[in-house]
């Protein structure tokens, strides 16, 4: 079952926007070769095996090893990077 915020960011898809920084800094932390940084983004969000959290001010959004982090009011995809592994002690 989906959460409020989960559905808040998904029916607000259409806001989704990035500054052109933000795409360059998405781009070289995912290794992207796609000149539509927001369209991945939107893609990988609207996938079902996304985990959608919110916590303060930023949506946190976990899918197939990468956190995609969106400011909750103004929809800008602030960043996107590769899902750090838990190394063993």
């Amino acid at each position: 079952m989906q959460k409020s915020t989960d559905i808040e960011l998904l029916n607000k898809l259409d806001k989704l926007h990035t500054t052109e920084l933000g795409a360059i800094r998405i781009r070289r932390n995912l290794s992207l070769d796609t000149e539509d940084v927001v369209l991945w983004c939107q893609t990988k969000i609207e996938s079902d095996n996304a985990v959608i959290t919110r916590k303060g001010k930023n949506w946190y959004v976990n899918v197939d090893g990468c956190i995609i982090t969106v400011n909750a009011y103004s929809y800008t995809i602030i960043t996107a990077h590769k899902e750090k592994k838990c190394g063993k002690a």
